[in-house]
Parts: structure tokens; C-alpha cells; sequence
């Protein structure tokens, strides 16, 4: 399949961040990866993210979170970009994205940026291609990038690529709480190998107790679940990290984990007006950097915006 013509005007597409549900990391693998059971929520932070036909290839970054992104070609988004131009016989373009997800913080910003480009591309070049193939592309991006194609709540294994649909009923209310800085998931994981060096890591498998909580769609419920591998890890490197949960916990979060690699915490509560009482909580009390609310699961990457020249 070629692009065989450009469909006109820019293309901006809306990606959700990810909050993972469990992860759990297993050995060490040959290739240098873990195998990984997860379990994936997407959540209402979005990034847009606008492809256009343009006669060089590049990247733009802006929003209030837009530091520390990169602009040239290590940024994942225009990675993704002419990954699905070499694929498909597409480009040059320019993608330019609005940050809204925080960066470097464990929910997937990059990996959104890159199914946003995937999708808008899709879309921007008339290629036809459905989610299958959109998230096999994706896979050759980073572990993340497939669920965000689709979004929702899903299970994830491999290095978290192949994906399962879990069935998850309900909404379910987050305070992410941001850390100065950010954490390298490398360096994360590196930590974990060492805090878990001399012990025998057994393959992961997705807990059932979680699956069961998510289908009756009660925060309650899905509370004691919430598990993630790498917290050690990043608490490790982070140590006020620790005391950021147990601020949350204490001023009435259901429960509290590390997103991902970090260093953003992630806390369920009951509702939104649960929502806005910890989220005042925890600003008040200084703990925090910033604070922000979202509910899930909502969808993947999506076309908002189509102008027609």
C-alpha cells in the first residue's frame, strides 16, 4: 500500500495519558527487555497533536508542560511519523504537539505522541488502516505506543505490546500528583534488577483479584489491587516519593501507586468531588509540585480536528 494522495488541510488528533492499573515486571529477558503483565487505563490528560503535509520534515513542541521534550529526531512523535512514511511511501510532514501530559512523569506522553502521529497520518494520507495495523506499526515504537492507539483498559503482555481488551466497568477518579523532574524508565528498571538481584523473579501473571475488581466498576473495590513492581524502584531513586503517598493516603486517596516508571503518583479516590478535595489537599500541603485531575478509561488517540483546504 502506497499513500496515494494527500487528503488537505492539517489533521489534529487528541491522545489520552495512561495510568497502569498493575505492572508487574518479570526477569530479565536476552534482548534486554522484562517481560511484563500490566493492565492499562487511559485517562482524561491529552495531548494534541496536529500532522500537516509540509516540504521538510519536522517537530514542534508547545503548552505549559512542553520542557524538556525534544524537537529533533529523537522525538518520538515524528519518529512514529516517518516510521509510517518509510512504511507506506508518505511524507514529508510536520507534526507539531500541545503538551498537556506531564513529561518524563510514567504516563506514556511520548508513546502518546507518537499513536497521535500514527493515527493523523493515517488519516492525513489516506491510508485506510485499521487499528490492527496501526498498532503493529506502534509496536516498533515502545511498549506503550499500541494501547494508546486504542486506549480504553486492556491487559499487556510481552513488553506490555500485545494486548488483551479487559472488561471494566464504571468510571474511575484519579488525582495524579507531579514531581519536580523526571525519571529515566532505563534507570528505573535498572534499579528494580538491583533491588531484586539474588532473588528468583517468577514470570508475571495478571492478577485475577484485579480483573474481578474492575468488573464491578467500584473504586472500592479496585483499591487494594492497584500494584506496580517498579514503586520500590523509583521510591528508591526518589525517596520523597514515599512521602508524597503517604500524604495523599492521609488526606482520603482509596489508594495510591507510582505511574509507570514515574515519578508521578497516581491516586484513586471515590469521585470527583473526592477528586477536588485531594487535589486542594495535597497543593495546600506543599508535598507537591502541581496537581491534576482525570477520570477513565477513556478512548485512544482520536481525530478532533480535519480542515479542509
Amino acid at each position: 500500500m502506497t499513500a496515494s494522495r494527500l487528503v488537505p488541510g492539517p489533521v489534529t488528533v487528541r491522545v489520552p495519558a495512561k495510568v497502569n492499573l498493575e505492572l508487574l515486571v518479570g526477569p530479565l529477558r536476552d534482548d534486554g527487555f522484562h517481560t511484563l503483565a500490566t493492565v492499562y487505563q487511559a485517562v482524561g490528560l491529552y495531548d494534541d497533536v496536529t500532522v500537516a503535509a509540509a516540504d521538510t520534515w519536522g517537530v514542534s513542541v508547545s503548552g505549559a508542560l512542553a520542557a524538556g521534550v525534544p524537537t529533533d529526531a529523537d522525538n518520538l512523535g515524528l519518529r512514529a511519523a516517518r516510521l509510517l512514511a518509510d512504511r507506506y511511501a508518505g511524507g514529508p510532514a510536520h507534526v507539531g504537539i500541545r503538551k498537556g501530559i506531564p513529561v518524563a512523569g510514567g504516563m506514556a506522553g511520548g508513546s502518546a505522541d507518537a499513536a497521535a502521529a500514527l493515527v493523523g497520518l493515517d488519516q492525513l494520507w489516506d491510508l485506510g488502516l485499521d487499528r490492527d495495523e496501526l498498532e503493529e506499526v506502534a509496536a516498533e515504537l515502545g511498549s506503550d505506543v499500541p494501547f494508546l492507539v486504542s486506549g480504553g483498559t486492556a491487559m499487556g503482555s510481552g513488553r506490555g505490546e500485545r494486548l488483551a481488551p479487559v472488561l471494566a466497568r464504571g468510571t474511575y477518579h484519579w488525582v495524579f500528583a507531579l514531581a519536580e523532574g523526571g525519571l529515566s524508565t532505563p534507570e528505573v528498571y535498572a534499579e528494580c534488577d538491583r533491588l531484586r538481584a539474588g532473588t528468583v523473579v517468577p514470570e508475571p501473571v495478571a492478577t485475577p483479584a484485579l480483573m474481578a475488581a474492575l468488573r464491578t466498576g467500584d473504586p472500592h473495590e479496585l483499591a487494594p489491587q492497584l500494584t506496580n513492581d517498579l514503586q520500590p524502584a523509583a521510591i528508591s531513586l526518589r525517596p520523597e516519593l514515599g512521602e508524597t503517598l503517604d500524604a495523599g493516603m492521609e488526606y482520603g486517596a482509596l489508594a495510591g501507586v507510582v505511574s509507570g516508571s514515574g515519578p508521578t503518583i497516581a491516586f484513586l479516590v471515590e469521585n470527583n468531588e473526592a477528586g477536588i478535595d485531594l487535589a486542594v489537599a495535597l497543593t495546600a500541603s506543599g508535598v507537591v509540585r502541581d496537581v491534576r485531575r482525570a477520570a477513565g478509561p477513556v478512548h485512544g488517540a482520536h481525530v478532533i480536528h480535519q480542515r479542509a483546504d
